[in-house]
């Protein structure tokens, strides 16, 4: 079961899924973690934007959650954001979902936060809980945040 989850987490580490809308950015997730019968990513996207004269990146973060139980779970979950040379993990914002057993749910939008464009790497964070479970490890996810 252990190696499952690591193939499975390497294998949407290399994925890339694009959003049902159609402007938004690609959807990156990172590697997974789990807590009991739920996996987690932690996904990001990047969407380049304009103010003005000013170039903007808002960087939105995503979970994906994967019950690979018998027995459906409520499961909530949070996301964090940092710029990584120096910044403070932010919370984005928590939701919860129900996930019936077997299935995945996601990349769903946890949050987002709406940078001038620099010359730095941003990373989100994400983690989850099943009703009952305590709660997982961090999935992380980064990014340059004005790459093209």
């Amino acid at each position: 079961m252990r190696q499952t989850g690591t193939v499975l987490g390497m294998a949407a580490l290399a994925m890339l899924t694009v959003p049902a809308n159609a402007h938004a950015a690609a959807v990156a997730c990172g590697g997974g973690v789990s807590t009991g019968r739920v996996a987690v990513n932690g996904c990001i996207s990047a969407q380049r934007g304009k103010e003005g004269k000013i170039y903007t990146r808002e960087i939105t973060a995503h979970v994906e959650l994967r019950n690979t139980g018998p027995r459906a779970a409520n499961v909530s979950y949070e996301a964090f954001f940092r710029v990584v040379s120096g910044g403070h993990w932010v919370k984005l914002g928590s939701g919860r979902t129900y996930l019936p057993a077997g299935e995945t749910v996601g990349p769903t939008e946890v949050g987002s936060s709406t940078r001038v464009c620099g010359p730095v790497r941003v990373e989100i964070r994400v983690h989850a809980r099943a009703a009952g479970s305590g709660w997982s490890g961090w999935s992380t996810a980064g990014t340059a945040q004005c790459q093209t």
